[in-house]
């Protein structure tokens, strides 16, 4: 394990390690809280969700980090604002830094950990210049013990309460003046789905920033009894609670309560959570084909037919560098850039699950699957965050606090189909299987679920025999309609960032394939004007083939695909345009022409048995191991033994289950 809680390795949230936002001689904000207070949601809102993320060294632990605009110029009118400190400059930036979350500083996980030990290091010194605190003004007794433990110590404190809206419904009522004078520190109410409070947060850290900070909650010398510490504090929070907030004597009944009783039933619950994942995918393929064909055609022809144009008029037509920029270039990121709205259609839907609340019952809804397989309930967390990327679903595995469950879901995450894996099964469901593509790409991530499940069975009977299984303790937020800004942030947040991780390794691997696709190893070929079956790609790839000919793929342009794949998934139906484009120009001026090339290879290779071999194709697509940057992350969070190991199981597993459904599947057929 690479992780490390020791609180000597943790980086000074003011040391040059910290990155540049930490580093620039702006003040440093850390805002904190528990999850589903909406501290992220508040964060973007802050920041315009101009959010970087950085790894600290000492941990494996990633932070958001980004600029937030404060109103530091406006503190000349405040009379204590004197002798404030370096930031008394010019200026109208903080450095905010989004915290992993936490319920209190009593650390049970590394992510926990870091928090405590960045909010409270060693020395004074390395404390964040202020804290904010996110507290949810629905639970306000759960959000307030964080407050108590982070008002121990001396520094500036500023509470932000959100989910006023929630409390009302539940005909709570907090006086944030009280609270304030109860808490010691001021208390802006916000609402950072409406962008409401944003500007009273800002004006209230920046007074903060200018004043001295605040001096130690006062209370009874304890010596060390962690019980009688925590009694002293919950007893500071009822105190506080009395004296600010008026409660009805009952709690009532919300509508979140009444459709919790169906969606969170034992039996019921999972087939909701079934149905709502068939509707997203449905709707995914649906409105996604119409915008994939229009771009399709734009690529295939203005596009390439542009760039013949610009390279014959510079006298570049017909050499090499045609051929790279058409055939390369063109086909290989054009036909990628063609799911964008299959991607975007995609995250937005789940990012609306998510808003709405439904995401954190979907973790209840599984809790029995977790435990079944040896791992808690919140492990469900990093693998449903599999199924957008692998990469931070891995990082994410640090919210568990066993290290022995961190390994396991660690090595179940690459099962999980990412949204890389999804552009390549709704190519292949469109070209061969138009009438139903949306059930099949569900059947998909059905099995995607069945390899976690048996995966993880199978390990646990083995490796993971004794390992011990915690309760789920989890917050349910309140429904609320999702709100299109915060969709949109989400969405946009999400496609860039795929876009961002897929432009350079996509380039380059298709910069890659076209180099090797036109080295002649064979035929009277020469460099950039040779047939693909006479290229080093395929020379390297048909001598892998006989593996895949029980799968039903023996053929050296599915298997090239596949090789490409480990670098990343997004590149093997790039690698096919490149492929085909490059070998039957004259036949794949239409669009569709690529799926006609696709379809007539596998029922060449599988002996008239396509569909069996196409469902052993995408089996296999789905478990072997999903890209370079997994394995990257699995070997910094796990480990190179067990990242060695998990790649021969998904290997074997993908290779086994392949054959095994084109076996079956042609013996059927």
């Amino acid at each position: 394990m690479t992780t490390n809680s020791s609180a000597s390795n943790f980086a000074s949230c003011h040391s040059d390690a910290a990155g540049p936002l930490a580093a620039s001689g702006a003040p440093v904000v850390a805002l904190v809280g528990a999850p589903n207070v909406g501290k992220s949601t508040l964060f973007n809102s802050l920041t315009g969700a101009r959010r970087q993320v950085g790894n600290w060294p000492g941990t494996t632990v990633e932070v958001g980090r980004a600029r937030w605009s404060v109103p530091l110029r406006e503190r000349t009118a405040v009379p204590d604002l004197a002798g404030a400190g370096s930031w008394d400059e010019p200026g109208s930036e903080v450095a905010l830094l989004d915290l992993p979350g936490a319920y209190s500083l009593d650390a049970i996980s590394p992510d926990e950990q870091f928090t405590r030990t960045l909010l409270m290091p060693p020395d004074e010194a390395d404390r964040p210049d202020l804290i904010v605190v996110v507290a949810d003004a629905s639970r306000l007794a759960r959000s307030l013990y964080l407050v108590s433990q982070v008002r121990e110590s001396e520094g500036r404190v500023v509470v932000a309460l959100t989910m006023s809206d929630v409390a009302a419904r539940r005909e709570i009522e907090v006086d944030v003046e009280e609270l304030h004078r109860r808490l010691g520190a001021p208390v802006v109410r916000v609402d950072p789905r409406h962008g409401i409070g944003d500007a009273d947060l800002a004006r209230a850290v920046a007074q903060s920033l200018g004043r001295p900070p605040l001096p130690a909650r006062p209370r009874p010398d304890l010596a060390g009894d962690e019980l009688a510490s925590a009694d002293e504090r919950f007893a500071w929070i009822q105190d506080a609670i009395d004296a600010a907030t008026v409660s009805p004597q009952a709690e009532p009944r919300t509508w979140s309560d009444r459709i919790d009783r169906w969606v969170t039933a034992p039996w019921l619950g999972p087939i909701i959570f079934l149905a709502v994942m068939w509707v997203v995918f449905q709707l995914t393929t649906t409105a996604a084909a119409p915008l994939q064909d229009g771009l399709d055609a734009l690529f295939s022809g203005p596009v390439s037919t542009a760039a013949v144009a610009v390279l014959s008029a510079i006298g570049l037509g017909g050499s090499w560098v045609e051929s790279f920029v058409v055939d390369g270039l063109i086909a290989g990121v054009g036909m990628l850039l063609t799911f964008v709205p299959l991607m975007a259609i995609m995250f937005a839907l789940l990012a609306l699950l998510e808003d709405s609340g439904y995401m954190a019952r979907a973790a209840v809804v599984t809790d029995r699957t977790m435990r079944m397989i040896g791992l808690p309930g919140r492990a469900f967390l990093p693998l449903i965050v599999g199924f957008g990327c692998n990469v931070p679903a891995i990082s994410a595995t640090r919210v568990l606090p066993d290290s022995r469950h961190r390994i396991l879901t660690a090595l179940l995450v690459p099962f999980t189909s990412c949204s890389a894996r999804l552009a390549v099964y709704v190519m292949l469901a469109a070209t061969f299987f138009p009438n139903s593509a949306g059930n099949v790409v569900f059947a998909m991530y059905m099995i995607s679920i069945l390899f976690v499940v048996v995966v993880g069975l199978a390990l646990k009977k083995t490796l993971w025999r004794t390992m011990g299984r915690d309760p789920l303790l989890l917050d349910l937020p309140a429904y609320q309609p999702p709100h299109l800004r915060i969709l949109g942030i989400v969405t946009w947040g999400r496609l860039k960032g795929f876009l961002r991780t897929a432009s350079g390794i996509i380039v380059a691997t298709v910069a890659a394939v076209w180099l090797l696709q036109s080295i002649p190893v064979g035929g009277q070929g020469s460099f950039a004007d040779v047939p693909v079956s006479d290229s080093a790609y395929a020379a390297a790839a048909q001598t892998v083939t006989p593996v895949f000919a029980p799968a039903g793929f023996g053929n050296w342009e599915a298997v090239g695909a596949l090789a490409v794949g480990f670098v990343a998934k997004e590149a093997v139906i790039s690698s096919w345009s490149q492929t085909y484009a490059v070998e039957e120009p004259s036949e794949l001026d239409a669009p569709g022409a690529l799926g006609d090339a696709v379809r007539e290879d596998f029922a060449q290779s599988s002996g008239g048995h396509t569909t069996a071999a196409v469902w052993a194709f995408m089996i296999f697509l789905l478990a072997y191991t999903p890209c370079v940057a997994t394995l990257a992350t699995q070997w910094r969070e796990i480990g190179r033994k067990w990242t060695l190991f998990g790649v021969g199981v998904q290997l074997s597993v993908a290779w086994v289950a392949a054959v095994a459904v084109f076996q079956v599947g042609r013996l059927l057929s």
